[in-house]
């Protein structure tokens, strides 16, 4: 096998600086599309939540071919969410491209991702995108990816990275961008091949691959993604599987795969350097590392960090429970999580007191509820809980994870989003003006930033936009107060009536609109007080009430809010659940009934509100 020159690359930012656009450049200019094809945008996200969401989920493969160097491609997710598919792909990469937004500059992600490649020792490209933008202020912004990588102890070596302008959108990089003329990213290919070099030739050593990631076939099974790092990988050929735990056992590779373009080729032997793909090896495990028999040789484990946020994942049992959904069963739920344990890494599930209930464990909200996102698209029906952080003891104290938030708002509305913050016992580091947006900087702990967003998006009429990232985890930082509102709860079950709907809209905010089934104990809206208001939604008008038409009100129903999932779970008090099902999102409360409620509460040593306001 003759030995080619490979380099593998990352395309690492925040969220929205353009990572999937330019890998989009990066295919369309190495000619792996033909000339009538339609290209879609952002075509590595090719996922269907991907594209409903516009974001990366999960990272992905593709290569393109430039003089004689074959470069591999690694699109990387960029919410800190999904941080845990960045740190496994970063042992795999030759090298990094930074994308900087050329207004917003270095983002809370951005540090993450970066600390993570340069802890590794990757020498970093500085891309600065987006330069079209009419308040672009590229030179402040590479003075603040200094400050940044000084602040993340980068090497002298590392200090020294090459500076790119370009319109990822357009296709566009340049060495200049006020100079140079150029329509094309043919700078960014010649700098990679310049700056980094090729993997090194090691394809007569024994052969060693680690996987780093997990993927499945419905014709071939469990795939194992990863690198080769020494050696030369063949098909259909026993080899020793060496586990993160140590353990050593024997498997057979079956078909392995190269990426060219964005498929994926099957081939009969793989050079070192190589991303590749294997199957044949139901039990391949991420971590565990392929060498030959008789010869093993494991490379170090890798590291995840841990969860922390939890969700109790139950079973449905309201009164609609089994009406839409095919998979309704604890087993079913037990099932699907374990699958899902197979290929999402950041993701821990553990049994709890009840076997209806189980404890899902991820890196936050988003990460999470994509999940059930996922499920509710497959057919399953599960009620969730509020989520709830993940403490640690740290030299006897008890700690709780806090992130550092990054907020642009317009500078009317700052005073209330600084306001809210400290309610929520954040602590204000930085806060500065760039125009007519201030740009704010707070630590909060993750609980108070639980149900914040929804929030933050009333007060400030939806122009501000805000950026976590977990920081550390730091002493209890005390109670910190829920939603406000209270809930509008339905009494009866049946189909809500206009004629009721029309006289509750005075008492708050509606969830339903007229004709949507209803039952016991659901939510259906937030009250405009801070308690809890049983209604009955079901109501009619008696017709022997009616005098003439033209006596009657119109009866108009303001349109009501429509609560997506993550609006729904940041929504949720500690006594209540959201039911996820195929074809509605409800929320609802744990005891369906008054007399539950009360009863639970008198349990909880508390009254609910509504006997505390009338005593």
């Amino acid at each position: 096998m003759d030995y080619q020159k490979i380099i593998n690359i990352a395309v690492i930012a925040h969220v929205d600086a353009g990572k999937s656009t330019l890998v989009n450049a990066f295919l369309k200019q190495s000619h792996v599309f033909k000339d009538n094809e339609k290209v879609v945008d952002c075509i590595m996200d090719s996922n269907d939540l991907e594209r409903e969401r516009g974001i990366t989920i999960y990272s992905k493969n593709c290569s393109v071919t430039y003089k004689d160097y074959k470069i591999n491609i690694v699109d990387t997710p960029g919410h800190a969410d999904f941080s845990s598919e960045v740190e496994r792909i970063m042992r795999t990469v030759d090298t990094v491209i930074l994308l900087v937004d050329s207004a917003e500059g270095p983002m809370p992600q951005t540090r993450f991702v970066l600390s993570k490649s340069l802890e590794i020792g990757l020498r970093p490209i500085l891309l600065i995108n987006k330069m079209d933008k009419a308040d672009q202020r590229a030179t402040e912004v590479i003075d603040e990816v200094y400050d940044l990588f000084l602040e993340l102890n980068a090497t002298d070596d590392q200090l020294d990275f090459p500076i790119l302008y370009g319109v990822a959108r357009e296709g566009i990089v340049r060495y200049d961008w006020d100079k140079d003329t150029n329509n094309d990213i043919v700078p960014l290919f010649e700098t990679i091949i310049h700056h980094t070099q090729p993997y090194p030739n090691l394809m007569d050593e024994p052969v060693q691959m680690q996987i780093c990631a997990l993927a499945y076939d419905d014709y071939i099974g469990r795939l194992g993604i990863g690198r080769i790092y020494k050696g030369t990988l063949k098909a259909a050929t026993p080899y020793e599987v060496c586990n993160a735990n140590g353990t050593i056992h024997q498997g057979k590779t079956n078909q392995i795969f190269v990426y060219k373009g964005l498929s994926r080729i099957s081939v009969d032997e793989i050079q070192c350097g190589e991303i590749c793909m294997i199957s044949g090896i139901p039990d391949i495990n991420i971590g565990d590392t392929l060498c030959p028999v008789g010869a093993p040789d494991p490379m170090p484990a890798i590291k995840i960090e841990e969860p922390t946020l939890s969700m109790n994942f139950m079973v449905n049992d309201s009164p609609f429970a089994g009406q839409s959904g095919k998979y309704v069963t604890s087993r079913n739920i037990r099932e699907r999580l374990e699958k899902e344990l197979e290929v999402n890494v950041g993701l821990k599930v553990e049994d709890t007191d009840s076997t209806d209930t189980f404890k899902v464990s991820g890196r936050g909200e988003l990460h999470l509820t994509v999940l059930l996102e996922q499920m509710r698209r497959e057919g399953y029906e599960v009620a969730v809980s509020r989520p709830q952080v993940i403490l640690k003891k740290i030299d006897g104290v008890q700690c709780e994870p806090v992130e550092e938030v990054v907020i642009d708002v317009p500078t009317e509305y700052s005073g209330a989003v600084i306001s809210a913050l400290n309610v929520r016992k954040g602590v204000l580091n930085d806060m500065e003006e760039i125009g007519t947006y201030t740009r704010i900087t707070y630590m909060v702990p993750t609980r108070g930033l639980i149900g914040f967003r929804s929030d933050f998006i009333n007060m400030t009429h939806g122009e501000g936009t805000i950026v976590q990232r977990l920081a550390d985890y730091e002493p209890w930082k005390g109670e910190i107060p829920q939603r406000e509102n209270g809930a509008l709860i339905s009494t009866e079950t049946g189909n809500a009536m206009t004629y009721a709907l029309w006289n509750i809209q005075e008492r708050g905010q509606l969830f339903i609109g007229a004709q949507t089934p209803v039952y016991e104990g659901m939510i259906i809206g937030v009250s405009s007080k801070n308690m809890d208001m049983g209604v009955n939604p079901i109501k009619n008008k008696k017709m022997t009430a009616v005098r003439s038409t033209g006596n009657d009100e119109a009866m108009k129903l303001v349109p009501p809010r429509i609560l997506t999932l993550e609006g729904a779970v940041e929504f949720i008090n500690d006594d209540e659940l959201v039911e996820v099902t195929p074809t509605d999102i409800r929320v609802r409360k744990k005891y369906l009934t008054e007399i539950d409620r009360r009863r639970h509460y008198r349990a909880l040593g508390k009254l609910d509100a509504q006997e505390e306001s009338s005593k």
